[in-house]
């Protein structure tokens, strides 16, 4: 370019905030007169007021343009006015914009810009102007040296070291990246990269803009910047997706496979933060984009990492309930509701549910059970069976539990009178179907009831597991029978006499369960030891965490007090074993935690 020996400059906001005009000046490519209008300096100043990174970035600029100019000898002045109430009303119309070009015009100078809307208007109205493109993209940003193919996140705040999780959904740990501590400087460069990039590159975007916080996308990569007062100091936290995975990739079962594909359409995926939600949201989307269903996502931030096909909306004019409104007119066959947290949004979701599109949300739980307990109150409790038919509960990246919602009419578990029938939210075990929950309106509080292994019979019970009883003890005198749901009863017989009910080819133990109309399970009274194998003891939620050699995965293991046998459990994946605390064998294991005196054979 060659030099404005001895032109008048105006530059406008767009060429001071991008950084070109201080590198002009650097390079000694100026060395006429800068004019910098008022109206830009009030534009900044108010940007900055707001707590925008745009405005600090412009008035980092303009200090460093003064620096620069007293150095060669640029003459750098100030002109015009400040702004009126009513043209800081009007700056998002391109008030400011005019004004500027008003002072050029007055000047009789160049207008500077990196606006090609600016510089096509002062064109259009007679003015010398001179375009420069903003922004360069950057074959890597600064960000991006701290990011390994494992770093699911970065925490960085001024005067602080850097730290990253890195690893794995359920084994990540929190790590330094640096052993110095992180100045405003360096921070403040990081921050200036980023919303470079925001500004000009086509894959990334403001979500959300307030005062003293920003939070962008770009790329893969959702990055919340926030400043005083808002926080203490400038912080950077940048989370980012590690893993992408198809359905099939999460075992899941048959039964659950043929759920997903014909009948359920109000799905809730629950899970603590960073557990993997939105992981296996995005892996469901995909499922059902191949089946040939047109699928959207209600994202804000919009992070989902799915295929192109799948179209992501956002905020419509800062509502979602405007988002739903275009979503009826488009017609999804399913939409993703990503992070549901605020009253409306469950409303949202309702609604949508309840116009016939099927409906995947994802919100924040510790347990199943809270996922439904944030619909009620907000939604009408029958209401929700029609809007939730399955929870999927995820952890560390894995399907933990799957619950499916029914709605009946009876009377509550633990009641008698038949006047107290009432209609009841079935929560149960999806894969075999047991009762874990029930929900109903007591008085005029809505009520969740965990529905625990009951101490007493039904009159019905009773005469069913006396007249097992009356069959079994034809075999053995001692035998001993439980009801363990309405078509299945567990029957502890001698060990010696096993063989004898069950008959050859399992012909005696068939007969009888066609004779009694019930499944029978048939257990030993005293369960081999089998050899003594150590274990590790942790603890999760509700549940007590034994980890076993992996290599007994599918075996059964005896827990045992001391030499009284307690119960057994089939050793999963990863050779652990789930307890929960509240059962009557997680209260015995706790009692025998504190004695320590817990065994485990194999």
């Amino acid at each position: 370019m060659k030099k404005e020996d001895s032109a008048k400059i105006v530059p406008d906001t767009s060429i001071i905030i991008s950084g070109v005009l201080s590198d002009l000046i650097a390079k000694g490519e100026i060395t006429g007169e800068v004019i910098i209008p008022e109206f830009v300096l009030e534009e900044l100043r108010a940007q900055a007021s707001r707590g925008k990174q745009i405005g600090f970035r412009g008035l980092e600029e303009i200090k460093k343009i003064r620096t620069l100019a007293n150095e060669n000898k640029v003459v750098l002045r100030k002109s015009g006015r400040r702004q009126t109430y009513e043209e800081i009303k009007l700056a998002k119309y391109g008030r400011i914009d005019a004004l500027i070009l008003d002072v050029a015009r007055e000047e009789k100078a160049i207008i500077y810009t990196s606006d090609m809307v600016q510089s096509l208007v002062a064109e259009a109205e007679g003015i010398e102007t001179r375009y420069f493109k903003p922004y360069e993209k950057a074959k890597k940003i600064r960000l991006e040296q701290f990011l390994t193919t494992d770093t699911m996140s970065l925490h960085m705040k001024e005067n602080c070291v850097p730290m990253a999780k890195r690893g794995k959904p359920g084994n990540i740990k929190l790590v330094k990246i640096s052993s110095e501590k992180m100045g405003l400087e360096e921070i403040e460069q990081i921050c200036t990269e980023i919303m470079d990039a925001v500004r000009y590159e086509s894959d990334a975007f403001f979500e959300i803009g307030a005062h003293g916080a920003s939070v962008v996308q770009l790329g893969d990569k959702r990055i919340a910047i926030t400043r005083p007062p808002f926080s203490d100091g400038v912080e950077v936290t940048v989370v980012r997706p590690i893993v992408k995975l198809t359905l099939d990739e999460y075992k899941i079962s048959k039964k659950l496979l043929e759920r997903l594909e014909r009948s359920a359409e109000g799905i809730l995926i629950a899970g603590p933060p960073g557990s993997g939600k939105s992981t296996f949201a995005a892996s469901l989307a995909e499922f059902y984009e191949k089946r040939g269903n047109i699928v959207k996502t209600m994202e804000s931030p919009r992070d989902l990492q799915v295929i192109p096909e799948i179209t992501q909306y956002t905020k419509l004019d800062g509502s979602f309930a405007n988002t739903a409104d275009l979503l009826l007119l488009v017609r999804p066959d399913y939409t993703i509701f990503d992070e549901i947290r605020k009253t409306d949004e469950f409303r949202i979701f309702s609604d949508m549910r309840l116009a016939g599109i099927g409906m995947i949300g994802v919100v924040h739980a510790s347990d199943p059970i809270d996922a439904v307990q944030r619909f009620i109150g907000r939604i009408e409790l029958g209401m929700i069976p029609h809007i939730i038919d399955t929870i999927i509960f995820v952890r560390n990246g894995e399907i933990e539990q799957i619950f499916d919602l029914v709605l009946t009419v009876r009377v509550p578990t633990g009641m008698t009178e038949a006047d107290l029938s009432r209609p009841i939210v079935e929560v149960r075990k999806f894969e075999d179907g047991k009762l874990e929950y029930e929900i109903y309106t007591y008085g005029e509080e809505n009520v969740i009831i965990p529905i625990k292994e009951a101490k007493y019979e039904s009159a019905v019970r009773k005469l069913a597991r006396q007249q097992i009883l009356n069959e079994v003890r034809k075999f053995d005198k001692h035998a001993d029978v439980e009801i363990t749901a309405d078509n299945k009863a567990s029957v502890r017989i001698d060990n010696d006499l096993i063989a004898r009910i069950i008959g050859k080819q399992g012909r005696t133990i068939k007969e009888l369960e066609e004779k009694l109309g019930i499944s029978i399970e048939v257990l030993p009274k005293v369960t081999t030891l089998g050899k003594e194998t150590t274990f590790e003891k942790t603890e999760t939620g509700a549940y007590m965490v034994f980890k076993l050699n992996p290599k007994l995965s599918g075996q059964i293991a005896n827990f045992y007090v001391a030499d009284t046998y307690l119960f057994s459990a089939t050793i999963g994946k990863n050779g652990e074993i789930r307890v929960s605390k509240d059962s009557e064998s997680g209260r015995e294991l706790i009692k025998s935690i504190i004695k320590q005196n817990l065994k485990i054979f194999v």
